[in-house]
């Protein structure tokens, strides 16, 4: 089978967007894309036929350190791997544990050789070495998977954010090495990434964008953003590694973010996003609409009954009121878990879509500029 191809088709004039096609032995997936997180295997409170009939996801993530502890990789293994597991066909991405490491683990002590830790689920100990994350991901079986690296708290200092990224490089040597010495476990190909990190220090992030771009990968990611900088940092940072990064291959910044985070940073040319906050903040009561951001709990809805959003291409969308919805968050209903989750998602997955058309048509500027006003909104 074959490696990750992008076919960058369509770059905008008045900014640096781009529309694309990555093609995974899984299928294709055009870009810019939002990716549901499911971080154990399943996108919390949403099947997989609601992840492909009304979300329209193209790829969807798992997370190693989560399904390493569970289910197992015995269980993985004799599935067949995740997506026999779960039932998913198209493409899967995994993570490589390293953020789950360094913010939820218990105990982390972190040497040269890896990160030794303990579950948070029964407290036994474990040792993520980059080889032992790679073997893992090659079990869990995603057509992209990422190196493993250390995510630097913000802030950082100098010196510390400096020897992480040097750690992280010389990780990313070790997970290519591992990853080029082991085959493709199912018949399929598998696709590596390595990671930008250098914290909000100018140039430690342009000699780690430098080093990523010279690993000649299929695809390459930004990280160790959007974990409590301010916007415009994290927007300048974004721009300064996507100007280094490969044209011809994709660009994914990790864990971002708001819809107009992601369309900010699909005018500096990312490609690929991921961010658990629609699923997270939908089963808060948060939802994103095409029109502004809702707040469901609030009183306002009670006989509101106007669907949640006549716009984006959702059944569930288009066919619920908001009152309807209002009555199952309070009444603590799964079912209205299910509707908010999938509702952000379809907005997500719309927004990207919508993006890219705008993209191809050559007013992605003037469109993304009115966009962010409207989507910020407070409903």
């Amino acid at each position: 089978m074959a490696a990750l191809q992008f076919d960058l088709q369509y770059t905008d004039t008045a900014s640096k967007a781009r529309a694309g096609c990555i093609t995974t032995d899984h299928g294709a997936i055009l870009t810019p894309i939002f990716m549901p997180v499911g971080t154990v295997g399943s996108v919390k409170a949403v099947t997989q036929q609601q992840l492909k009939s009304e979300v329209n996801a193209q790829i969807i993530l798992g997370n190693t350190y989560h399904l390493y502890l569970r289910p197992g990789l015995e269980v993985l293994e004799e599935a067949g791997g995740l997506h026999k597991f779960n039932g998913w066909d198209k493409p899967i991405l995994t993570d490589s544990g390293g953020y789950q490491v360094f913010s939820l683990a218990a105990n982390r002590k972190l040497t040269e050789e890896g990160a030794m830790f303990q579950s948070h689920i029964d407290g036994s100990k474990h040792l993520f070495t980059p080889e032992k994350v790679i073997d893992i991901q090659r079990i869990i079986g995603g057509d992209i998977i990422m190196a493993f690296d250390e995510c630097p708290p913000y802030p950082s200092n100098y010196e510390y954010a400096k020897k992480s990224m040097e750690l992280t490089h010389r990780w990313a040597n070790r997970c290519f090495d591992r990853f080029n010495s082991t085959p493709d476990k199912y018949g399929y190909t598998q696709n590596l990434f390595p990671i930008v990190q250098g914290s909000t220090y100018k140039d430690l992030r342009t000699a780690s964008a430098e080093f990523v771009a010279e690993q000649n990968a299929t695809g390459n990611a930004i990280g160790g953003l959007s974990v409590g900088e301010p916007m415009e940092m994290m927007y300048e940072f974004t721009e300064l590694c996507c100007d280094i990064l490969p044209v011809q291959k994709p660009r994914y910044l990790m864990g971002v973010g708001t819809p107009w985070n992601i369309l900010e940073s699909i005018a500096l040319g990312v490609d690929m996003f991921d961010c658990v906050m629609p699923t997270r903040n939908g089963r808060n009561a948060m939802l994103f609409t095409s029109k502004g951001v809702i707040n469901i709990d609030n009183k306002k809805w009670e006989k509101d009954f106007s669907v949640i959003d006549d716009t984006i291409n959702c059944t569930m969308s288009n066919y619920y009121s908001k009152a309807y919805l209002r009555h199952l968050m309070k009444s603590k209903e799964f079912l209205g878990l299910t509707i908010a989750s999938v509702h952000n998602l379809s907005f997500y997955l719309w927004l990207v879509n919508q993006a890219r058309e705008h993209i191809l048509a050559g007013d992605f500027n003037s469109w993304k500029n009115e966009m962010i006003i409207r989507l910020q909104q407070k409903l």
